[in-house]
């Protein structure tokens, strides 16, 4: 059983805490793991590494324990199922200490090397993000590197907030403000754009990281995650303008329908009582109706949502993933093979 302390950690200054998401990654999860090691345990950086198994069913568990066995400062969080890539990066991001936190991809795509120079730019330039740009991505270009172009173009017209490359996994967070933020979804693409919701959007930079193509494995991702993105765009872009004043967003909307369906049915109201005019049949009249409870309708939902803002109170708690255990490095010996 895990603790609710465990998720409440106490801050370690100085300390970059290192979190990799793995989902049926047996091919490549060994040896991710122990690159990434070798790669930390070679610099005087002091150092935490998270990694969180999303409810693998192939052996990516086992691979996981092993490459840890000799790295005391590794923990390994098994969710109870696949609670998806958002979910997993929330679990690992609630259970770190680090003043800063480092996400990476479990594909061996993101380069470790890149880390400690990310960090250094983030501490000495008093920077909150530091993420990875694929300048040269090693993927195909009609299937991945074309659509991830649209898509980060278009997210930076929508939002207003500069977006050079969303999809790179390898990305450097000043811990402070990343837990101001709860990822929820699948909104570990736009975590960016989250950021610039507590933070001012000039402490957050790109660079161009080294991008290697997958050797093992096969990718979890495709074209078809377009229209997954695009909804969650949606949602990205009304957070972002209306998150504290929802009722603005709806009452900018219902108010122009109630007013003009009010209009409407005076009007008609107007003829059928000094006129004596036939107004049952007129296309008007079903206008005026419409209008008129579609406005008070968006109105009052603006009402609820102003109400949800100021109770929302238990979100920062709010957990979106369920751990079965926790496995420790240097004290957990994994399964002989079956």
């Amino acid at each position: 059983m895990v603790t609710e302390a465990e998720f409440k950690p106490t801050v370690v200054a100085g300390l970059l805490s290192v979190v990799i998401p793995f989902y049926n990654e047996e091919a490549i999860a060994f040896e991710a793991c122990r690159e990434l090691i070798d790669h930390l345990t070679a610099n005087a950086q002091p150092w935490e590494l998270i990694l969180v198994d999303d409810g693998s069913s192939d052996r990516t568990l086992h691979e996981l324990a092993r490459a840890i066995q000799q790295a005391p400062q590794a923990r390994i969080l098994q969710l109870s199922k696949n609670f998806k890539q958002t979910a997993a990066l929330q679990a690992g991001i609630d259970a770190t200490r680090g003043e800063f936190i480092a996400t990476l991809d479990g594909d061996m795509q993101n380069d470790p090397r890149d880390i400690l120079p990310m960090l250094a730019l983030l501490r000495h330039e008093g920077l909150d993000l530091v993420a990875g740009w694929r300048e040269r991505r090693q993927d195909q270009f009609l299937a991945r590197k074309l659509p991830s172009k649209l898509a980060n173009w278009f997210i930076s017209i929508s939002t207003g907030v500069k977006s050079i490359d969303l999809g790179c996994g390898i990305k450097l967070y000043r811990a402070a403000v990343l837990k101001q933020i709860r990822l929820i979804g699948e909104m570990h693409r736009f975590i960016p754009i989250w950021l610039a919701t507590v933070t001012d959007a000039r402490r957050l930079r790109y660079v161009s990281v080294n991008h290697r193509a997958r050797t093992a494995g096969q990718s979890k991702y495709g074209i078809s995650r377009t229209y997954r993105v695009l909804i969650d765009l949606l949602t990205v872009v009304f957070f972002l303008r209306f998150s504290g004043r929802p009722a603005h967003f709806f009452g900018a909307i219902g108010l122009p329908m109630f007013v003009a369906g009010g209009g409407i049915l005076v009007g008609l109201s107007v003829l059928k009582v000094f006129f004596d005019a036939a107004i049952g049949g007129r296309p008007m009249l079903m206008l005026g109706v419409l209008l008129l409870l579609s406005g008070i309708h968006l109105m009052c939902t603006g009402v609820l949502a102003e109400f949800v803002v100021r109770n929302q109170s238990n979100q920062s708690t709010m957990r979106t993933y369920v751990i079965r255990q926790v496995i420790e490095g240097g004290k957990f010996a994994p399964p002989a093979k079956p």
